[in-house]
């Protein structure tokens, strides 16, 4: 505990700019993706009632339902359009001010959404969520990077889980909010849709006065001085030497090929195995079956005979727990290391989604078996937020070094929006066709992502970025590599390893 609090006085700027990139950050995608649900039917008939006073008559309801799945899977096209253009941006312009510009994106679409009722216009929220998907792809992104970037090597497990927390507790805000007894009414579902400009307004006047990424200083705008001073005011007055020897090191390795395009990351030789870790991690948390768990909540809490009024406060607790259990990680990470949270989560996920099979499939037999249900839910949720949830992002941000990871993780976003948008489409017709047994392609993803968690993935914990780099060359290649890319680099290279 005293060691804590004595990181807490001695970081306290680190600290309070991942509150400030929190606010601004991964809270809003986490709120729009938990929000929309909650005024689907006042906007439907918002809808329906804009088209009749238009054209004096109403719309068939196919029509409807089509535009509300419109309205709805939009925000995942802005998403991947926002992601896709997030790599160049973050290498021009820099997270700090793309950051900035995004949250005056982001108040533009809380304009449109919030002024669309008074407007008679259901095209207003199409825009709105549209530009709040692309806010969205830029943020994810750029929030998890950033906070990676100015932490020491010693909080970044903690700094990267961070990201994590704010995604889950936008969530959790998103479905208090969404109540009834809240803004989820008839009358102030626009205020609800548009509430988080607040939040982006909040980051736009805050961000000014905290520093760029001290990589981004050195390695990009070669800014020794401004590094130094970006250090100094984020890590206090304590000796740092040691990391700004680590920074040294790895531009001193990229000297030939400072940034790398997407195409160039996947040539990459000596990112092969980086890339390949990178894939399969993003595709098991897409794969691992947690949409899946919120998608069947509500019938599980039906199937457990609970009040009707009381499910929405229970699937509530879904997302508390959820949240804690990213917290708890954030703390624990850092002393456990990435490698045991993800075999050991992915083991604990297969285990409680494999029971849950079975207790779905036995409880019309059974009756207590539905109670047991509502017990693994929140177990998986538990063992999802402890291990891979926060251990995945940590490992995605250390693997890569500073002219390779913008790339990289516009591949993983891809890849992620992607993955949801699929999984959106296809899940409802798998549980329609399979029932509970769907649940079955999940365990079979999660025994395979923790076998090649435990098999293959080298442990990051406690270690610089090159060191990683050097580590991957070294297990999987047999000699250190440097990377390749560039006009005018050999093909070969052996890292410094002395400053």
């Amino acid at each position: 505990m005293a060691s804590y609090l004595s990181d807490l006085i001695q970081y306290r700027k680190l600290f309070q700019m991942m509150l400030v990139l929190g606010i601004g950050g991964n809270l809003l995608p986490g709120f729009h993706l938990s929000v929309i649900n909650y005024p689907s039917v006042h906007i439907k008939r918002f809808i329906n009632k804009t088209w009749l006073e238009r054209y004096g008559s109403p719309l068939h309801q196919e029509t409807i339902t089509l535009l509300w799945s419109l309205i709805v899977s939009i925000y995942c096209v802005g998403g991947l359009l926002g992601c896709l253009c997030s790599g160049y941006l973050f290498v021009k312009y820099g997270k700090k001010k793309c950051l900035l510009c995004n949250n005056m994106l982001i108040m533009v679409a809380a304009l449109h959404m919030g002024f669309s009722k008074t407007a008679k216009s259901f095209e207003m929220i199409l825009i709105g969520r549209f530009l709040y998907g692309i806010s969205a792809g830029v943020c994810l992104n750029a929030h998890s990077q950033y906070l990676g970037e100015i932490s020491p090597k010693k909080l970044r497990g903690f700094a990267n889980t961070n990201a994590l927390v704010f995604l889950t507790l936008g969530k959790v805000l998103g479905q208090i909010m969404g109540l009834r007894v809240f803004l989820g009414t008839e009358s102030l579902w626009p205020l609800l849709l548009a509430i988080c400009g607040i939040a982006a307004f909040v980051q736009l006047v805050s961000l000014p006065f905290f520093p760029e990424s001290p990589p981004y200083l050195l390695m990009q705008k070669e800014d020794t001085e401004g590094c130094l001073k970006a250090m100094k005011e984020l890590w206090g007055e304590g000796d740092h030497q040691a990391e700004f020897d680590d920074m040294m090191k790895e531009k001193a390795a990229m000297k030939s090929n400072k940034t790398m395009s997407v195409l160039e990351v996947m040539k990459e030789p000596a990112l092969r195995w980086q890339l390949y870790i990178m894939i399969l991690l993003t595709m098991s948390i897409q794969l691992c079956g947690l949409s899946a768990i919120y998608f069947y909540t509500f019938e599980v809490f039906r199937a457990a005979r609970l009040d009707e009024d009381l499910i929405p406060y229970i699937a509530l607790g879904v997302g508390i727990c959820e949240f804690f259990s990213n917290i708890l990680c954030s703390f624990i990470i850092d002393r456990f290391g990435r490698r045991m949270l993800l075999w050991g989560g992915y083991g604990l996920m297969a285990g409680m989604m494999a029971f849950l099979v079975t207790a779905l499939s036995l409880q019309n037999q059974f009756s207590w078996m539905a109670s047991c249900s509502v017990i693994l839910i929140f177990l998986f949720i538990i063992a999802y937020g402890i291990g891979p949830s926060g251990a995945v992002t940590s490992v995605l941000m250390e693997i890569f070094n500073q002219s390779a990871r913008s790339s990289a993780f516009v591949i993983a976003g891809t890849i992620g929006w992607m993955g949801l948008m699929v999984i959106g489409m296809i899940f409802p017709f798998t549980v329609e066709a399979l029932g509970p047994f769907s649940f079955l392609i999940f365990v079979g993803v999660l025994v395979i992502s923790g076998i090649f968690s435990y098999l293959l993935l080298p442990e990051t914990k406690g270690k610089s970025i090159m060191e990683i780099t050097e580590m991957f060359s070294t297990i999987y290649f047999g000699k250190k590599l440097l990377l390749t890319a560039g006009k005018n680099s050999p093909a070969e290279h052996t890292f410094c390893t002395k400053f």
